[in-house]
């Protein structure tokens, strides 16, 4: 008896995974735009007339929102990169068993 050929192999199209890399000049911008706004904010901060704890509690407020924004932003992207990762998983799964079915095998 005369085994059919299996039918077209497939090949996921999600193989290698795409890289989100930003350019070197939006890295830049974004390092100085940090930068300045941290320059400015403790210019603003030495430079009010107020008592020396009032700007003392100004300054470990924004060094404390400066550490929150960081941790919230690596938070929010771990969580996309297992989202990634858990959705990758189950493409694979679906496209082994996808190829391991021929439907014309039984004919």
């Amino acid at each position: 008896m005369r085994r059919r050929a299996r039918g077209p192999t497939l090949v996921a199209m999600s193989d290698t995974p795409v890289k989100q890399q930003s350019t070197a000049a939006f890295y830049g911008q974004a390092v100085a735009s940090f930068g300045i706004a941290m320059a400015a904010t403790a210019i603003g901060i030495f430079r009010l007339n107020a008592d020396a704890w009032v700007r003392a509690f100004l300054a470990i407020a924004v060094l404390y929102l400066v550490t929150s924004a960081f941790t919230l932003a690596k938070v929010v992207r771990d969580r996309q990169e297992a989202g990634r990762i858990v959705s990758r998983v189950d493409q694979a799964r679906l496209e082994k068993l996808l190829s391991e079915h021929d439907p014309f095998e039984k004919l």
